[in-house]
């Protein structure tokens, strides 16, 4: 099955590339804002003049046509200076990530370019040795417009860097490089196929993919059919630089005359792009269905102190007229929610497409249902395809072609063509869970189904290993956007007998979960994609995960030889401190052990009373510094635990002050006597009664999982 437009024609060879759309919008309106960051605002005439000079920097250090420039820089405006200059250069990009150096290192093993653009606060975290050549950009100079200075990656920071240059082929540093202005601009007409940016893939170990030139270009021109940019639309990208998004992105803005709202600082934060949002009168946001949820429904909603239900269009918002979400899957519920929090006339893109369609393939407007759905929050539409692509369903698994002749890309994704003519989202291959006896499981069917309870916002369903079997369901669930962590909130969300019997009748009794982990959102990647690798894994008490990391004889032998160690070191440790205890006795309480006057046999019994005091006073040392750990595997209340771990600490330490107190305490010292019972009788009480109530109290399912919903504080 197949669903596709041709109301725009990409077949014709051209040598139109995105490069050159922004360089007509800087010849004809250089005046115009092209990006909104703060102190580094620029015009479109500043900006192509910036990337013009570090173009002739890149060229004179030898950047052969094609080659491919990494560029990992905090700053967003420099950002994108740097990728205009690898292209007007004749290169080709790749953005890597700077706010996890981990990450940015693996991407640059992962691409391997031959030149690194970055700043000398990011030179150090992606410099791994012996890696790219390094072109530090100053951050002072281009505050000022300058150009940039060369750097390699083992060069000393304080070296200039023209140190390593002869000396009849040192510039003077505001001269740009001898680099013909003919040889610049031929090399900015690469053929079509050349390849003009490497992207990531948003999964958690990301993969390189080529796009070209052709591809960007389409990927736009498409992009521009459908939403209609201007030259008075202000776009503001909520991800990372280095994903999909934005790095294949920025054309939307900067190829139809339009601004691009950065970050002054190194990245978006979550309470910033509300402010950004209507400072700058945004109109295009592109972002996440986290990011979204996150900007028009809780931000939104604790300003107003109003429950997400009752919100109406968000005045903070009220400038933008395109919602653009990708990223993941959004439901027909969300999407109407985050529809009602626009003004009247605004619209809500539900974008869908991998890093090897430049990040677009399909796309979906609520206005595209012929009639209501049923079930809104079951189902994600993702639409038609964008003009030029074309969209199949073989075997169940969606495939893209992009308008560039190339073979139809598998997106590793399920979908449905339904009668309609509407692409409908049915989950990912690579989800799919094996359960006992070797049958596959779906995940998102049940996901779905469990997402229709009211109290369930978002859902991943996920096959665990467990000790009771080799794969055990369990169902994270979380609470819909803007639900606060109140008592209310976690009534809500339901226990797992309340969700089994509400996906009674409606999935088979063994898709349905057997343990519900209450979250108060789901883990997501950079991408904005649910991270199922990121979730919680079981906490199980110690006898539990010795069952199942080790079975059979060998197994428990094992066990008992990991605890033996620590038995004895805690056994010896508690006869040592009781041995200095009762060495300390007589210099802490002179003749309280005296027995000179006690006959026998009651001065043997005395003496070993003194002994088995001083024992228990070393074993509460060694209980009160190393027992709370295990006491914690109990998996009774937090608070709980802690009570009873201070209560069988003194009631162990306890006895050895307290009886040398009172063998030297007068019987008519009343006084005395007073105070003894209320320091030492009265907390013996109080220690036995929460001892008695942790004993009592009922502990978890052993073979159930983390609930971290109850660790919410209440407001």
């Amino acid at each position: 099955m197949t669903q596709g437009s041709e109301s725009v024609r990409f077949g014709k060879r051209t040598t139109d590339t995105v490069l050159h759309r922004f360089e007509q919008w800087a010849r004809d309106t250089p005046g115009t804002r092209a990006l909104i960051a703060g102190p580094d605002s620029l015009t479109y005439g500043e900006l192509d003049a910036r990337a013009q000079r570090l173009a002739h920097r890149l060229l004179g250090s030898g950047l052969p046509p094609g080659a491919l420039v990494a560029v990992g820089t905090a700053r967003q405006s420099e950002l994108v200076v740097a990728l205009l200059a690898v292209l007007k250069a004749g290169g080709s990009y790749t953005v890597v990530d700077v706010q996890s150096p981990r990450s940015g290192r693996r991407q640059l093993a992962a691409t391997e370019p031959l030149v690194l653009l970055t700043d000398a606060a990011q030179h150090a975290a992606l410099d791994n040795g012996g890696g790219p050549r390094v072109i530090r950009l100053d951050a002072e100079a281009a505050a000022i417009g300058g150009p940039r200075t060369e750097q390699p990656a083992d060069r000393p920071a304080d070296r200039p860097a023209d140190a390593d240059r002869p000396a009849d082929t040192v510039r003077p540093a505001d001269e740009p490089a001898d680099e013909p202005a003919d040889r610049l601009a031929g090399v900015a007409a690469p053929p079509p196929g050349r390849t003009a940016t490497v992207l990531f893939t948003g999964s958690a170990e990301p993969r390189a993919v080529p796009v070209s030139h052709a591809l960007l270009l389409a990927a736009h021109q498409a992009w521009a059919e459908v939403a209609r940019p201007t030259p008075q639309d202000r776009h503001l990208f909520t991800v990372g630089p280095d994903v999909t998004a934005f790095a294949a992105g920025w054309t939307r803005a900067l190829c139809s005359g339009g601004a691009l709202v950065l970050s002054p600082r190194s990245a978006w934060q979550p309470g910033d792009i509300r402010a950004a949002v209507e400072t700058d009168r945004v109109t295009v946001l592109h972002t996440d269905p986290a990011g979204a949820a996150r900007l028009l429904i809780e931000d939104a909603g604790q300003a107003a102190l109003t429950p997400a239900a009752h919100l109406g269009a968000d005045p903070a918002c009220r400038s933008l007229r395109l919602l653009a979400v990708s990223g993941d899957r959004l439901y027909l519920d969300e999407q109407a929610t985050l529809q009602i929090r626009l003004r009247p006339g605004a619209r809500v893109l539900n974008v869908y497409g991998p890093a090897e369609c430049a990040g677009i393939g399909t796309w979906f407007e609520l206005p595209q249902l012929p009639h209501p759905l049923d079930d809104p929050e079951e189902i994600s539409l993702l639409g038609t395809a964008f003009p030029g692509f074309r969209a199949e369903v073989h075997g169940g698994e969606i495939r893209l072609v992009p308008p560039d002749g190339a073979d139809a890309i598998p997106t590793g994704d399920l979908g449905l063509l339904r009668e309609d003519g509407l692409l409908q989202y049915g989950g990912r291959i690579r989800d799919r869970i094996t359960l006992p006896g070797g049958r596959v499981l779906d995940p998102y069917p049940v996901e779905s189904a469990i997402r229709s309870h009211e109290g369930i916002g978002a859902v991943i369903l996920k096959g665990v290993d467990g000790p009771r079997g080799p794969r055990r369901l369990v169902a994270y669930v979380a609470p819909p956007p803007g639900g606060q962590p109140t008592g209310r909130t976690r009534a809500l969300l339901p226990d797992i007998e309340e969700l089994r019997d509400h996906l009674a009748g409606k999935v088979l009794r063994e898709e349905s979960p057997r343990t519900v982990i209450r979250l108060r959102t789901l883990p997501r990647t950079t991408a904005g994609q649910e991270d199922r690798d990121a979730l919680p894994l079981p906490i199980l008490p110690a006898a539990v995960q010795r069952a199942g990391s080790k079975s059979g004889k060998y197994g428990a032998a094992a066990a008992r030889q990991e605890e033996t160690p620590a038995g004895c070191a805690a056994g010896c440790g508690g006869v040592g401190l009781g041995f200095v205890a009762l060495i300390l006795t007589n210099f802490l309480w002179p003749g309280s052990t005296d027995l000179g006057g006690v006959p026998q046999p009651w001065a043997f019994l005395f003496s070993l009373l003194y002994l088995f005091e001083c024992a228990a006073f070393g074993i509460g040392v060694v209980f009160l510094f190393g027992g709370r750990a295990r006491m914690l595997r109990q998996r009774r209340g937090p608070s709980l635990t802690v009570a009873a771990h201070l209560a069988v600490s003194y009631l162990l330490l306890s006895w050895w002050p307290q009886d040398n107190f009172y063998r030297l305490a007068a019987k008519q010292d009343w006084a005395r006597q007073a105070a003894l019972v209320y320091a030492f009788n009265i907390p013996l009480m109080i220690a036995g009664v929460v001892v008695a109530a942790y004993v009592v109290s009922k502990p978890a399912d052993p073979f159930d999982f983390h609930d971290p919903v109850d660790d919410w504080p209440d407001r």
